[in-house]
């Protein structure tokens, strides 16, 4: 490939694609430069280093993964909206593997708050305002929503669901509906079903 027409975007999405390709961990500068057939020198007028590339590649799957969230939950609500989103990661992972382990990467404070992370959080939160938990709540159920939908994701990219049944889609459909039971049965007292005290004549 020719050096003229590189750009910081687009070695984004070269590196980007090379994620899915080789693995998010060996990704660098010098791969790059692999990739496009120059001297890894010609990419330090784009690139500060591996890093900067790396968190570059973050920022842009997290954005390409809140964007496919979005979508997949658009005019949905309630367990619609919680299997939607929950396959939007799912599908994303399945996909781009590298990428989404990009998405994984550890940013500073300032980095995070300007990137697309808010937007995953809010429509989490959104999700969840659906079954109207209080916080702390609302809080404990982002995290264990982010820790199923990763840990599940994760085992299964690495195979440790191939060689038993039932198949994993299925798996993946009946923790859906647990986590959507469990939500259920945490709204808001309001929301639950009176129960008459017992009569004790």
């Amino acid at each position: 490939m020719a050096r003229a027409g590189l750009t910081p975007e687009r070695l984004t999405l070269a590196g980007a694609e090379l994620a899915d390709e080789v693995g998010f961990d060996q990704v660098t500068v010098s791969a790059l430069a692999r990739r496009f057939d120059v001297k890894v020198a010609s990419l330090y007028s784009h690139l500060k280093n591996s890093q900067e590339l790396k968190t570059r590649i973050a920022l842009f799957a997290l954005e390409e993964l809140a964007d496919r969230a979005s979508d997949a939950v658009a005019g949905r609500a309630g367990k619609d909206a919680l299997a939607a989103f929950a396959e939007a990661y799912r599908g994303y992972a399945r996909e781009h593997p590298g990428r989404y382990a990009a998405a994984r990467l550890r940013l500073d404070p300032e980095t995070a708050a300007a990137s697309a992370a808010v937007r995953h959080s809010q429509m989490t939160r959104a999700i969840l305002r659906g079954y109207d938990l209080p916080e702390p709540d609302q809080t404990h159920a982002v995290r264990m929503l982010g820790g199923v939908f990763h840990g599940y994701v994760s085992l299964e990219l690495a195979g440790s669901f191939d060689h038993s049944a039932p198949d994993a889609r299925e798996s993946w459909a009946w923790i859906v509906d647990s986590l959507d039971v469990l939500l259920r049965n945490r709204a808001a007292p309001h929301d639950r079903p009176s129960r008459k005290p017992r009569s004790t004549g």
